[in-house]
């Protein structure tokens, strides 16, 4: 199992970390309706979706293993005069309990670890997501260029590891096609599944493809 790294945040200048994803307004909106309170953002970074949730009255934990995105987040939060839960956490071993959260927010994340540690991901989301909860998540596609074209180091038939410049640099990353996906959530009520391509942004043509997921936890 490949090793967690952090995300160097010092190494990132954009501001799109500090606003919510397009997405969010939606899954937020849905998680409003079916009444769920208790929500983990999987992988905070600098906090941009545990302050949308607690703006919107979840009740929020978050972690990461970035203390220099915690802390951020923490800053954050007082500005903001909310209550966010807070840990510096390895996503492969996470200190919550069985059955503690209503649903899960995991925004391009849980792709960083190899197929080993994705395995052990999966069993810490089943374990500590209540029945009938659910969780939203990113996954990187195996049609993207950072797969495809780039030639990174592979550590396995699904996963390689970044070297360019940059905040991602030495951190792993774990692809996969449709069929990946059913494999890995078996052991879940799959909602939907969308397959993306940002293909024009920051002024030119991209092959950016990620898969939009999202699962409930199975009680069968």
């Amino acid at each position: 199992m490949a090793d967690s790294k952090e995300w160097n945040w010092k190494e990132e200048t954009s501001l799109i970390w500090l606003k919510p994803s397009e997405e969010s307004y939606y899954i937020i909106n849905r998680w409003e309706e079916k009444g769920y309170k208790d929500v983990l953002d999987f992988g905070c970074g600098l906090g941009r979706h545990s302050i949308f949730f607690a703006k919107k009255g979840f009740n929020v934990s978050a972690f990461d293993l970035s203390q220099e995105g915690i802390n951020h987040l923490e800053n954050w939060a007082k500005d903001e005069g909310l209550t966010v839960d807070l840990t510096v956490a390895d996503m492969i071993s996470l200190p919550y309990k069985d059955n503690t959260f209503d649903c899960i927010f995991a925004y391009h994340v849980i792709s960083h670890t190899d197929t080993a540690g994705m395995q052990k991901i999966l069993s810490e989301i089943r374990r500590i997501l209540k029945p009938n909860g659910e969780i939203y998540l990113t996954l990187c596609s195996k049609e993207t260029w950072s797969f495809k074209y780039v030639g990174y180091p592979k550590v396995d038939e699904n996963t390689v590891v970044k070297t360019a410049e940059g905040p991602e640099k030495g951190i792993p990353h774990f692809y996969v096609t449709l069929n990946d996906i059913l494999r890995l959530f078996a052991d879940f009520d799959i909602e939907r599944i969308r397959h993306t391509d940002d293909c024009y942004f920051d002024g030119k043509e991209q092959n950016s493809k990620h898969y939009f997921i999202l699962v409930k936890h199975s009680v069968k």
